[in-house]
């Protein structure tokens, strides 16, 4: 049985990768993701918050006064907040190299062009294999337009892109107009791959102490079902590769995904509720499932639920939503 797939341009024994999360900050955590059958590991992303602060701090320390204050950093997340800074992060990559055998991808974090875009060279000159760009823009202003967010990111695409010779994956929500023609601007500037969800986490509020409080839940094969909708409606529409993100709990979990035209799985939140060797049973389970089956590679089962495929396309358009609503029967 033939579990290989491709994936930016390498050829990956299996589509079982380790996404960015707390995990793949930690060597020793990298070291066991490598050998409970990781197939890629995605380091977290340096954020351009992180870049730009320690930017002026460093303007800061050398060009203004002792007793002046530069009231932007006000607006910056405190230095604590931070696992690492963006010299760390880089060290990071090396080590991490240097550590296991697998590909290592580095992922940089941010909404807007600029000079903190610069370090998806020094990305590359790490070590990282590939870089996973995380297009994290939620809009706020009234004042700007959806064409002006979606050009944000082309831009930011077509700058790292032309910076960099390693491969270039940019990581989405789904929160667009029309994701398949926005996919499609993405790879004509330079995107070699779409990472389709990021996850916007909730802040809930404290209404004892009037606060807006960050709160972390970790995702469930539910959230699933969003990323299978837009990946088989990409599959086979956009020239790119796919990975799917959030909500493989699961080694059917993962099937599905590559049904609908994914080549890579990225596993976070199961990894965290019960550690990396978890995806040694994953890659058990998507063998044992794929013998039963008699699927005899991965790339048989690729896309053979995507929209060009499925028997029944209509189900990830209108149609499905009409049929749910319908079926609702008071018991």
């Amino acid at each position: 049985m033939n579990l290989s797939t491709q994936y930016l341009g390498f050829e990956l024994p299996h589509p079982l990768v380790a996404g960015a999360g707390p995990l793949t900050a930690d060597l020793d955590m990298i070291r066991r993701l490598e050998d409970a059958g990781a197939a890629a590991i995605i380091l977290p992303s340096l954020f351009e918050e992180q870049i730009i602060q320690e930017q002026m701090s460093a303007h800061m320390a050398t060009e203004t006064p002792s007793e002046s204050y530069a009231e932007a950093l006000s607006y910056m997340p405190e230095p604590t907040e931070f696992r690492f800074g963006p010299e760390q992060y880089l060290e990071k990559i090396r080590k991490a190299k240097d550590s296991v055998a697998v590909p290592v991808f580095g992922s940089l974090n941010g909404a807007s062009s600029g000079g903190w875009l610069k370090y998806a060279k020094l990305i590359e000159q790490a070590g990282a294999d590939a870089l996973e760009l995380n297009v994290y823009d939620l809009p706020a202003d009234p004042n700007a337009s959806a064409a002006e967010i979606e050009g944000r990111s082309i831009e930011m695409v077509r700058e790292v892109k032309k910076s960099i010779g390693i491969p270039l994956a940019v990581k989405l929500s789904p929160f667009y107009s029309s994701l398949p023609n926005f996919a499609q601007q993405l790879v004509a500037a330079g995107a070699d791959g779409i990472v389709l969800f990021n996850r916007f986490y909730q802040p809930d509020i404290d209404v004892e102490e009037l606060e807006v409080v960050p709160w972390v839940n970790l995702s469930s094969s539910a959230e699933l079902l969003l990323r299978l909708r837009w990946l088989a409606i990409l599959s086979g529409q956009v020239n790119a590769d796919l990975a799917v993100t959030g909500g493989v709990h699961t080694g059917v979990d993962a099937i599905k995904a590559l049904m609908c035209g994914a080549h890579v799985v990225q596993t976070v939140s199961c990894l965290l509720q019960r550690g990396p060797e978890h995806l040694a049973t994953l890659k058990e389970e998507l063998t044992a499932w794929m013998a039963t089956h008699e699927y005899e590679s991965i790339r048989q089962m690729q896309g053979s639920m995507n929209l060009t495929h499925s028997p029944n396309p209509r189900a990830y358009e209108r149609a499905n939503y009409m049929q749910v609503l319908q079926s609702w029967r008071m018991s």
